[in-house]
């Protein structure tokens, strides 16, 4: 049996096709890794009530989630980067002056603080999810969010990351970007799990797609870009496999040895 590894998979444009549909080969491999004794886990941008159906369809209780501020083991939570509430209720003034609407996002939920707006459909319809943002403009009070969601045309979230220091910004979508604590990461989630379970650099791997994947793929020691991800992400990894939709993660694992 091979030395345990453990190997962190992105969702979007990773596990999932650009329909949400995973490849009969990506559930194989996956099963595969686990039945070998190695550690599988995901770390993703989602909520974790955003792929629940996902995790118990792969058995996976570890993982990544909020791009790093909301981090579970073996389904025990371990570690939270929530936002700066103060900052983010005047970020939020701000742009709905710009009529750039928010939606708040903590462990269990998602409130908009509009009761509709073209963007948030727009975008939030790419996930096809079951979970739509209900509307609720207070919903940051009283409660840690450890993700919030700006929808603003692609250039003009600059105005905010120049005056909103706290947070970083990360697009996602044409009409949205993910607001997140300053310096939180997927990387700094995985360092959170990796420290607990002891298992060697050498012996780490992380496969993603997005701009959000960048710190995690300089980070992890095997990290591995797909086929569809932007040249900044494939370039900032030590392998690039094929398309998501041409089973890219059963021909990542056995790039790397895994399979």
């Amino acid at each position: 049996m091979p030395k345990r590894s453990i190997i962190f998979f992105d969702i979007d444009g990773t596990l999932l096709t650009h329909d949400k549909k995973m490849g009969a080969g990506t559930k194989e491999a996956i099963f595969k890794l686990k039945e070998d004794g190695h550690e599988v886990a995901i770390a993703t941008g989602r909520a974790p009530f955003m792929f629940e159906d996902l995790r118990k369809e792969l058995d996976i209780n570890t993982f990544v989630c909020y791009n790093g501020q909301y981090v579970v083991l073996n389904g025990e939570v371990i570690f939270t980067n929530p936002l700066k509430i103060e900052a983010l209720k005047e970020l939020t003034e701000a742009a709905l002056l710009n009529d750039h609407p928010v939606v708040f996002m903590d462990h269990e939920d998602m409130k908009a603080n509009v009761p509709d707006h073209s963007y948030i459909t727009e975008s939030i319809s790419t996930l096809k999810l079951n979970h739509w943002p209900a509307h609720d403009p207070n919903y940051y009070q009283g409660r840690e969010l450890y993700q919030t969601l700006l929808f603003c045309p692609e250039g003009e979230e600059k105005q905010y990351e120049q005056k909103f220091t706290d947070f970083d910004f990360v697009r996602w979508h044409p009409v949205s970007v993910d607001i997140l604590p300053r310096g939180g990461s997927k990387a700094q989630g995985i360092e959170k799990i990796v420290a607990k379970l002891g298992i060697p650099q050498e012996r780490h791997y992380a496969f993603g797609d997005g701009l959000n994947d960048l710190e995690m793929l300089s980070t992890v020691k095997n990290s591995v870009a797909m086929g569809n991800a932007v040249e900044e992400v494939k370039a900032a990894a030590s392998y690039v496999t094929t398309s998501v939709e041409d089973n890219g993660i059963p021909h990542g694992l056995h790039m790397v040895g895994l399979l």
